[in-house]
C-alpha cells in the first residue's frame, strides 16, 4: 500500500475539491461532450471546466461561477468583448464582410499602414495571417529568401507556434514529441536559453549568464556560417526577462556580424502588454522582422501580422503567405480598433504602472515565505517562481499545483509555466481594486503552503 506524504495529500485534496466542483450537471455534460467530440491533445482537450460568458477581466462558467482571467491565452490585452471592438466588427460586417486576396480593401490597407507607421526603424512591409504560427512561418520564409540560407537558430524551451515550421524552431517538448519529430524541418538549430547558463553551469550572476548566452549564440552563428535567421521572444510569455541589460544588443551585433536576420516573436508580449507598445522597445534593439498576433484581434477574431524591413520585400515571385483571409476586412477592422483602444486609453502606460505595483507587492512576500525563488516580469505580465529550496532553486511543482487550485477555488485563473512559475497576465484594462483582490488571492494561496 502506498503511503501518501503530506504534500501529496494536499495536492490531491486541492485537485479533488476542484473536480468535485465540476460535477454540476450542465458542466459535467458539456465537458463530456467536448471530450467526445474533439481530438484529445495536451493543454486543451479534454477541458477542465466550461465557459459561458467573457466580459472585461471576467469569465463565467455555465454554473454561474466567475473568475478573474489572468491567462486568456494572451489574447485579452484590452479585456473580453470590448464595446468599441464589438461595435466596429458589427459595423464592418454590414459594410464589407470579405475581400478576396487580389482586391484591395480599405480596412486591410489601413491596418498595414498603421503597423508600418508604429513599427521602429525601417520596418514597414506587412503581411497578415490568421494565426501566430503561420505568421512565424512567413517570417522564416522571408529570411530564407532574403539570405539564400535555409538554417535557423532559436532557443530550446521556446514556443513559436504549433505548425511544423513553427514547432521546428520552437523548443517545447510538448510540440516536438518523438512520434512527430521526424517530420520537423531540417536545419532548425537550437541553443540553450539564457536561464540555462546560471548556477548549474557555474555562472551565478545574471550578467554572467547574459554574457555566456550571447557568446554562445555568436559562436553557433559563426560555427554554422549559414543561418538565415535567429528567432526569439524579446521577453518570454512565461514572464522571463532577458538576463541583463545589453543582452539583445549583443545578439543584434552577432546577427549583423554573421549575416543572420533577427526575428522577434511578440505574439503574446507585443501591443502594450509589457508597458511599451512593442516588447523589444525595452532593450533598444530593432529586429529585421517582427511578428505580432493573439491580442491583435481584440480577443474576438484571429489575426496575426508580419512586419518586415522594407528592403526585405524580395519574394514577389513566391507565395509566402497565400492565405484565404490574408486581407480580411472584418479581422482588419478588429485589429485597427484594438490598436486605437490601446493608444487612446494609454493602456501600455497603465500596464507599466500597475505592473510595477504588482511585482513590488509580490516581491515583498519573499520576506514572509522561503518558497518563492523569484518574482519577475514587465507590465501586465508577471510571475512568481515557487521553490522548495531558494538557494538551490529547486522547482516546487506540487506546491504550484496546490496554489493553482486554491486560486481557482477563490475565482482567479492563470497559467503555471515550467512546472512551478505562477504566470499572471491580466488585461491592461483591469481596475486597481480587482488587481488587489487577485493579488490577495495569490498571497493567501502561497502562504497556505
Amino acid at each position: 500500500m502506498k503511503v501518501h506524504t503530506e504534500g501529496e495529500s494536499n495536492r490531491s485534496d486541492a485537485r479533488a475539491r476542484w473536480n468535485a466542483a465540476q460535477q454540476h450537471p450542465a458542466t459535467k455534460r458539456l465537458i463530456e461532450r467536448d471530450a467526445d467530440a474533439f481530438l484529445h491533445q495536451s493543454l486543451s482537450s479534454p477541458c477542465m471546466s466550461t465557459i459561458a460568458k467573457a466580459e472585461g477581466i471576467w469569465i463565467e462558467d455555465i454554473a454561474g461561477k466567475r473568475y478573474m482571467d489572468f491567462h486568456g491565452n494572451s489574447v485579452h490585452h484590452i479585456g473580453y468583448a470590448h464595446p468599441k471592438v464589438v461595435a466596429a466588427i458589427k459595423a464592418q460586417l454590414d459594410e464589407l464582410s470579405f475581400a478576396p486576396r487580389r482586391f484591395a480593401c480599405e480596412p486591410a490597407v489601413e491596418l498595414a499602414e498603421k503597423l508600418g507607421e508604429l513599427a521602429p526603424g525601417n520596418l514597414g512591409k506587412v503581411l497578415f495571417t490568421t494565426g501566430g504560427s503561420d505568421a512565424v512561418e512567413v517570417a522564416l520564409r522571408i529570411a530564407k529568401i532574403a539570405t539564400g540560407r535555409h538554417k535557423t537558430l532559436s532557443f530550446w524551451d521556446a514556443f513559436h507556434g504549433a505548425g511544423f515550421g513553427a514547432s521546428s524552431v520552437g523548443g517545447e517538448s510538448t510540440f516536438r514529441a518523438s512520434k512527430i519529430a521526424g517530420a520537423l524541418l531540417p536545419g532548425a538549430e537550437h541553443v540553450a536559453p539564457w536561464d540555462a547558463f546560471r548556477c548549474p553551469y557555474g555562472h551565478k550572476s545574471l550578467e554572467a549568464s547574459a554574457e555566456a548566452c550571447a557568446n554562445m549564440i555568436d559562436y553557433v552563428l559563426g560555427r554554422e556560417g549559414d543561418i538565415a535567421a535567429f528567432i526569439a521572444e524579446p521577453m518570454r510569455a512565461t514572464s522571463a526577462l532577458p538576463p541583463a541589460p545589453g543582452f539583445w544588443k549583443k545578439v543584434r551585433e552577432a546577427c549583423d556580424r554573421h549575416g543572420t536576420l533577427l526575428i522577434f516573436d511578440e505574439i503574446p508580449t507585443g501591443l502594450g502588454k509589457t508597458g511599451k507598445f512593442f516588447a523589444h522597445e525595452h532593450d533598444g534593439v530593432v529586429p529585421d522582422i517582427l511578428v505580432l498576433g493573439k491580442a491583435l484581434g481584440g480577443a474576438i477574431l484571429p489575426i496575426a501580422a508580419v512586419v518586415a524591413r522594407r528592403d526585405l520585400d524580395l519574394a514577389g515571385d513566391y507565395a509566402i503567405g497565400h492565405y484565404t483571409h490574408e486581407k480580411n476586412p472584418v479581422t482588419s477592422r478588429a485589429a485597427l480598433t484594438t490598436i486605437n483602444v490601446i493608444r487612446e486609453e494609454g493602456l501600455a502606460e497603465r500596464a507599466a504602472e500597475f505592473g510595477d505595483y504588482a511585482i513590488e507587492r509580490l516581491s515583498n512576500l519573499m520576506d514572509k515565505t522561503p518558497y518563492i525563488a523569484n518574482v519577475r516580469g514587465r507590465g501586465a505580465m508577471f510571475g512568481v517562481e515557487l521553490t522548495e529550496d531558494r538557494d538551490a532553486r529547486l522547482p516546487a511543482v506540487e506546491r504550484a499545483e496546490r496554489v493553482f487550485y486554491r486560486c481557482l477555488e477563490e475565482g482567479l485563473s492563470f497559467k503555471v509555466s515550467s512546472g512551478s512559475v505562477l504566470t499572471l497576465s491580466p488585461p491592461m484594462t483591469i481596475e486597481r481594486e480587482d488587481l488587489d483582490r487577485a493579488l490577495d488571492i495569490v498571497e493567501r494561496a502561497i502562504m497556505a503552503g
